[in-house]
């Protein structure tokens, strides 16, 4: 196996456990258990207490990061797939 297929085999597992991992209920809940706890907090911390706000907007934020980049894994894989079949369609046409 090749280094470039060893990447995109890493690659695939990636997008695989982060795929498994976004759909998971328990993953879901826990996400949006904190972004609704993130948004309660930062609507109700005091007009003059931009610091807590601050914290809040960050720890959403946070989260937001960790979703987009397990999205991301996920669309990286799709993409090696999508290339991977393309790749085989081409040579079946020769």
């Amino acid at each position: 196996m090749t280094q470039q297929e060893e990447q995109e085999a890493e690659l695939l597992k990636q997008g695989d456990d982060a795929e498994n991992l976004l759909n998971h209920p328990s993953f879901k809940s826990v996400i949006n258990n904190l972004v609704e706890t993130s948004f309660q907090t930062f609507v109700n911390t005091k007009p003059d207490d931009g610091a807590a706000r601050e914290r809040t907007y960050q720890h959403y934020r946070a989260l937001v990061d960790v979703t987009n980049t397990l999205h991301q894994r996920v669309a990286v894989r799709d993409e090696i797939l999508a290339q991977q079949n393309d790749a085989r369609d081409n040579n079946g046409d020769e």
